[in-house]
């Protein structure tokens, strides 16, 4: 279940704004710190974050999300400052609220293009995720503590989406603050934190250490 074109809307810029600023508030040694990203630093992180916004909004759509596409997107900004990769990512967002106002209900619903398998708006919501996700990363690898905004929502819809295509569940996400995602259809409640939840899912924290019964939908 993809969150509605409003909400997703509204949130996106937000994320994004913030992730700019998170970028501008790192010295090099924040930048050159290893990330939980395996084999990425901080600023590799931020650097394919930047990438994929830039190349959604340029229409270059084809593999993005494959290793090559991210490791492409990390290289071409190699050795830009702190400062001209948020530059960069603010122009990115302002191209990508305009594309956005132009998109309606039909098209949100109707297939994303490019290579990706879903909706438009399953796409976009993927985006959205993708930022709060990788600046969770950077955040946990500099030590500082983690944001539970409309990211967290974002987030947990995203992998309900996910954990049905691989064939989890059925059951239904029911975390606090968070709201309701049914998954294959819906079934057994799962409770507990969010976020905890979304980094089981994710690889990065041990699903029977956080005491969820979930996979890892990138295994």
């Amino acid at each position: 279940m993809t969150l509605s074109r409003e909400e997703v809307a509204a949130g996106f810029p937000t994320e994004l704004k913030a992730f700019g600023e998170l970028v501008r508030s790192l010295d090099e040694k924040a930048w050159e710190t290893p990330s939980r990203c395996e084999g990425w630093t901080v600023g590799d992180v931020a650097r394919h974050v930047v990438g994929d916004w830039t190349d959604v909004v340029a229409g270059r759509l084809d593999g993005l999300g494959t290793p090559e596409v991210t490791q492409r997107q990390v290289e071409e900004r190699r050795g830009r400052s702190p400062e001209e990769l948020a530059a960069e990512l603010d122009q990115a967002a302002a191209v990508a609220v305009q594309i956005m106002d132009g998109i309606d209900d039909a098209a949100w619903e109707g297939p994303s293009p490019g290579d990706y398998d879903g909706t438009l708006g399953s796409g976009v919501e993927a985006l959205y995720y993708d930022a709060y996700l990788h600046a969770d990363d950077m955040r946990a690898s500099l030590g500082q503590p983690s944001e539970r905004g409309p990211g967290l929502r974002a987030s947990v819809s995203h992998l309900a989406e996910q954990l049905e295509k691989v064939g989890w569940g059925p059951a239904t996400l029911a975390f606090d603050g968070v709201g309701e995602f049914p998954v294959g259809g819906g079934g057994p409640r799962i409770e507990g934190d969010a976020h905890t939840f979304v980094l089981a899912a994710t690889g990065r924290l041990d699903p029977q250490e956080a005491g969820f019964d979930v996979v890892n939908v990138y295994a």
